[in-house]
């Protein structure tokens, strides 16, 4: 049986006061063009996941964050990769100076939660850690709202 290894990684939905989140459409040459994926990023060496979100937040959107609420973990494809991915709700966000990753191709969009959750219900997302990811929070925050 093959299996790939890899270190992990981490994923944020950062959702604004307005009750957006980041979403960024970056290109990924394996899927032959752009895609609509959360803040995101692989774990490097010993360091742990939500460290890796707080810098994936700052050097992909441009933003901090207050509040942090884990949203547990997700196999990429448990059949193949030893990945797993941490998803994390970050609120009470803010601006940063930090610059975007100069090697990605990527724009930074603001999206209705409730639309972001359409855009992943009908297949417009298909990353999977995005699609996860905003699915539990929309849990989270539904909490938030009764």
């Amino acid at each position: 049986m093959e299996i790939i290894s890899h270190p992990g990684g981490a994923a944020v939905v950062a959702l604004n006061d307005s009750g957006q989140v980041c979403l960024l459409h970056q290109y990924r040459h394996v899927a032959g063009g752009y895609l609509w994926e959360l803040p995101a990023g692989k774990i490097d060496d010993g360091e742990p996941p939500l460290t890796t979100a707080r810098r994936e937040l700052a050097d992909e959107a441009g933003v901090l964050a207050d509040d942090w609420q884990p949203l547990g973990d997700m196999l990429s494809s448990p059949g193949v990769f030893s990945e797993v991915v941490s998803l994390y709700l970050a609120r009470q966000l803010k601006t940063t100076d930090s610059n975007t990753d100069s090697d990605e191709v990527l724009e930074v969009h603001w999206v209705a939660l409730d639309e972001a959750l359409q855009w992943a219900a009908s297949g417009k997302i298909r990353d999977a850690k995005s699609v996860i990811g905003l699915f539990r929070a929309k849990t989270i925050v539904g909490k938030d709202e009764t």
